[in-house]
């Protein structure tokens, strides 16, 4: 009985793996393919979520920004950290959906650990039933960290649905995968500048 259900799982565990390996053109279970700048795939499988994940690289960066200047470029859906000389981190990102994008400049004005969250009104609005307050965990939309951005209600966070990243779903804030957010937030100093560009 264990050895045929082990061997089920395997089936369906190598059946979603050889799919996923036909590379970035999957859609399955009505969500979409990566066009290079949308979402990354996702298979839904009864074992949980497999998804796509955009890597973080040094890329060349042509150095008119300071080292530990943020640059997000919203239509590329990558943030970029400046290291200096001529280097910079590169991110993939989540941006706001259609409408709730922004551009300008602003500063890190908090950093915050495993931060809770409230929404706002708007989001309220649009979900009715979203919890009115969560405390900070795996579950919270805003992840393992948080860079809140001037006095503003943006802010460069986590989040705990990773297979958005690419996409364009959020309220106006930019989301990065757990990983790549600690990893932001480690470089990161109070007051950097943020350069959201279109």
């Amino acid at each position: 009985m264990i050895e045929r259900r082990t061997r089920r799982a395997a089936i369906v565990i190598a059946a979603c793996l050889v799919t996923a390996g036909a590379g970035p053109s999957i859609a399955a279970s009505g969500t979409r393919a990566n066009d290079g700048a949308g979402e990354v795939w996702r298979i839904v499988t009864p074992l949980g979520v497999i998804y796509g994940r955009i890597p973080r690289v040094i890329v060349d960066e042509p150095g008119r920004h300071a080292a530990g200047t943020i640059i997000i470029k919203t239509r590329e859906r990558r943030l970029y950290f400046v290291l200096g000389e001529g280097k910079a981190m590169r991110y993939g990102i989540g941006v706001g959906r259609e409408g709730a994008a922004w551009s300008g400049v602003s500063t890190v004005s908090a950093k915050r650990e495993w931060p809770d969250w409230t929404p706002t009104p708007e989001i309220i609005r649009r979900i009715p039933n979203v919890p009115r307050h969560m405390a900070g965990g795996p579950d919270n939309p805003l992840g393992a960290r948080a860079l809140y951005l001037g006095s503003t209600l943006y802010r460069i966070h986590g989040t705990n649905e990773p297979w958005r990243i690419g996409g364009a779903a959020s309220a106006g804030c930019i989301r990065m995968t757990n990983d790549d957010v600690i990893d932001l937030y480690n470089r990161t100093r109070i007051g950097a500048t943020v350069i959201v560009q279109p």
